[in-house]
């Protein structure tokens, strides 16, 4: 297995499922009052190019529910926004932390630092990808609705790295993906293309909303205009509008469907608030297991 978290194709479906399987128990452990010390002594860093609330304070409470410590550095703290070489970062880093958690721009970053990093890189988020949250997605959807295999789990919205991270876990775990994507705002054609290679259930991509959540099981909503791409955001209100999950669309899916949302929410335009606010919302139990499952990766990759 890779000692790197780049991507979810790096892994098989038993690797993922060992990952959540993990993240459950240590769920459970917490609230029964067990307190973990397996990382004591163990330092992670936190290198952000991106702000984050949930991200970042899920890792940093992650790594100290272990017994670690935890350094935090965005890139203005850092040599990176002075134009240091990433591969001597790496290489300097990895000789002061146990594992570096990098939130950043292109995904070449994050695996640029993992050629060179002799500890284990984490990716928690680039443009291309979000292995951590969709795992943590799927950790609720497996709470919510037990097996995956008999699901039909859909994405409405932009084809982000939300998107692609949902694709491949949809190869890997085996289960039907509809994603419903503007024209022009599909997810990463190799991502699509590699992983309808690999699955065993219909991964589709259509226009229609409407047509795409019909006996959904889960319904997944992010934001229209995700960090970096604030100058397209009255663009994309208009031509993402028909995509808004609100109670009408809701209603096409299954009477018992959960939907999520990895937040922040953006009231009123992806999502209503009485749907986000509603019984089958479960973006906040999903935001908890964020947590749950860093404290999983890190319990797994940090020696």
């Amino acid at each position: 297995m890779s000692k790197h978290v780049l991507a979810l194709e790096q892994f098989d479906r038993q690797q993922l499922q060992s990952f959540v399987d993990r993240a459950i128990e240590l769920k459970s452990e917490r609230k029964q009052g067990v307190r973990h010390e397996q990382l004591a002594g163990r330092t992670i860093c936190l290198l952000f190019d991106k702000p984050s609330t949930r991200t970042r304070v899920s890792f940093e409470a992650a790594m100290y529910g272990l017994g670690g410590n935890v350094i935090f550095m965005s890139s203005k703290d850092s040599q990176l926004g002075r134009g240091e070489p990433l591969k001597d970062t790496a290489r300097v880093l990895a000789r002061y932390v146990d594992g570096i958690v990098v939130r950043t721009f292109g995904q070449e970053i994050v695996e640029e630092l993992a050629r060179y990093s002799d500890v284990p890189v984490i990716n928690a988020l680039t443009d291309l990808y979000h292995p951590c949250q969709i795992l943590s997605d799927v950790m609720t959807v497996i709470e919510k609705k037990g097996a995956l295999e008999n699901l039909k789990i859909v994405w409405i919205g932009d084809g982000n790295n939300m998107a692609n991270s949902w694709i491949e876990a949809a190869a890997i775990f085996g289960f039907s993906l509809t994603l419903a994507c503007p024209q022009g705002f599909d997810p990463d054609e190799k991502v699509l293309a590699r992983s309808k290679e690999r699955a065993t259930q219909s991964i589709t991509l259509l226009r229609d909303p409407v047509e795409a959540i019909k006996d959904a099981d889960v319904v997944n909503v992010d934001v229209w205009a995700s960090m970096g791409q604030e100058d397209e955001q009255e663009e994309r209100l208009e031509l993402f509008q028909p995509y808004q999950l609100n109670r009408e669309l809701l209603a096409k899916a299954k009477d018992d469907a959960v939907v999520l949302h990895c937040l922040p929410a953006h009231r009123g335009e992806e999502i209503t608030e009485d749907v986000l606010e509603g019984p089958q919302s479960v973006a906040f139990d999903q935001a908890e297991n964020k947590m749950h499952i860093h404290k999983a990766l890190l319990d797994q990759f940090i020696d």
